[in-house]
């Protein structure tokens, strides 16, 4: 009897855990949220910039925004790879993210799901005022179209209901947000 109570405890073990990590995400859920987490950390580095170096109330604002909803998509992004038993970052470059990502080469070439290069990064640091906001806002309207892409590939070939979900919210988000980012260029700063 011991045996057989061994033998079902030990089956629903492995099918709960077949589940939960085999059935329920793909290769694309990983990719998505190892490539997410440095997107996003990267635009609260540069959202945290914004406190003391823009010029408008209105850009001050908005990266606040940013980093509000940010902030928590990233915990909730490494809690899924935490129980995927998945690393943060994909592969053991150092650069983590998505395959095509520029993480901070020396490019200046943005157009790798909307990151910045290390040195656009110097650039908004060393900038303040009116320069810092335009700066600011040019960057972030790349940075947000990036995200969006990486969101419409997951809505696209992700399996995991919740990642698709988080996808669905960032790309809806992050168009309201280039929207109003796009406005301020305008001449509404």
């Amino acid at each position: 009897m011991k045996r057989l109570t061994l033998v079902l405890i030990s089956a629903l073990v492995l099918l709960t855990a077949c589940s939960t990590k085999a059935q329920d995400h793909n290769a694309q859920d990983v990719g998505f949220a190892q490539g997410m987490i440095p997107h996003h950390r990267q635009a609260l580095d540069m959202s945290s910039l914004a406190a003391t170096q823009a010029s408008s109330p209105k850009v001050k604002d908005l990266a606040q925004r940013i980093s509000a909803a940010q902030d928590p998509e990233i915990r909730t992004m490494t809690g899924w790879l935490s129980s995927w038993g998945e690393p943060e970052t994909a592969g053991s470059g150092g650069g983590g993210g998505m395959p095509g990502m520029n993480h901070g080469g020396g490019s200046s070439d943005t157009s790798h799901m909307g990151m910045m290069t290390d040195a656009e990064m110097a650039g908004l640091r060393s900038s303040s005022g009116a320069a810092f906001d335009k700066m600011f806002l040019t960057m972030m309207i790349e940075h947000h179209k990036g995200a969006i892409e990486m969101s419409r590939t997951e809505v696209d070939k992700g399996k995991y209901g919740p990642a698709k979900q988080l996808a669905e919210t960032i790309t809806a988000a992050q168009q309201k947000e280039i929207d109003e980012m796009q406005g301020l260029l305008s001449g509404s700063l």
